[in-house]
């Protein structure tokens, strides 16, 4: 079974901060909550509900907000085509409120549901038709076109981090395209496609977004087989495995952290067939 990893914060006082920044949100953008909680990675987000349209709020420490990751949903509303399935944004709210700065985004309800509910990772087989296919690989060429110099991915983390989380050199990535940089299977909707949370998306390594969702198959095998396939084009190329090592390492970073414990050792025994060079075990 996958470990819920979108949860309410570990705290009751930041559940009850959040919960309170809603109701804010809300009142200010004239909705009503009609649906059920749901969080975002370890509570830093709240989102339900509200009538026609879905509210999504999310805090930061005042002096830390703003930047990519703040900012990552309005501007892929503007830049990224309407032919990529995804929530179109209605109305954007920010606040401050003592040391925590809040922004609340109205969207466009989807109703198709997550493949996976709870956390990033498969636990079974969806069962996914080949349209569903189609249409993700149009999603990912058709994003990898668009113009921007939002960076996702940083050379200076890969030269930080590679040794320590998979044994190896640094990797210079020279090939870059645009990706949404959170590519799973929570951030994907079916029987129809739709691709949520688009606060990362940016620069990315090619072969950075599918060997994230691979990763994230691999309790699945037919699936993850299936990813591959579908994404050979950039998978087996030198620059495709360059960017599939840094999606590895930084699941392995996570991992490190106690994140996706029932993962970890199929993503290190993935890496280490990739590389031939054993992990370094840091959980």
């Amino acid at each position: 079974m996958s470990t819920p990893v979108f949860t309410p914060p570990s705290s009751s006082e930041d559940a009850a901060r959040m919960r309170r920044a809603f109701a804010v949100a809300a009142h200010g953008l004239r909705v009503t909550p009609s649906g059920p909680e749901v969080w975002g990675w370890r509570g830093r987000t709240i989102g339900r509900r509200v009538g026609t349209s879905w509210l999504r709020v999310v805090s930061a420490p005042s002096g830390k907000a703003g930047g990519r990751m703040w900012d990552g949903t309005l501007l892929a509303d503007q830049a990224v085509p309407r032919s990529v399935p995804r929530p179109r944004l209605r109305d954007v709210l920010d606040w401050t409120r003592g040391p925590d700065a809040y922004r609340a985004e109205l969207s466009e309800l989807v109703t198709t549901p997550a493949v996976v509910a709870g956390s990033p990772a498969l636990d079974r087989d969806p069962g996914l038709p080949d349209g569903w296919w189609r249409d993700l690989r149009a999603a990912t060429a058709e994003l990898a076109t668009v113009p921007t110099d939002r960076e996702a991915v940083r050379q200076s983390w890969i030269d930080r981090n590679f040794r320590a989380f998979l044994g190896i050199d640094p990797v210079r990535i020279s090939d870059r395209i645009t990706g949404h940089a959170d590519l799973h299977w929570a951030n994907l909707s079916a029987p129809a496609l739709v691709v949520f949370d688009w606060e990362g998306w940016g620069r990315v390594p090619v072969g950075y977004d599918p060997g994230l969702l691979h990763a994230y198959s691999l309790t699945v095998p037919t699936v993850a087989a299936r990813v591959r396939r579908e994404f050979a084009a950039e998978l087996e190329t030198p620059a495709g495995r360059a960017g599939e090592l840094v999606a590895l390492g930084q699941l392995l970073q996570a991992c490190s952290r106690g994140v996706h414990p029932h993962l970890t050792p199929l993503i290190a025994r993935h890496t280490e067939h990739l590389t031939g060079t054993p992990v370094p075990r840091r959980w």
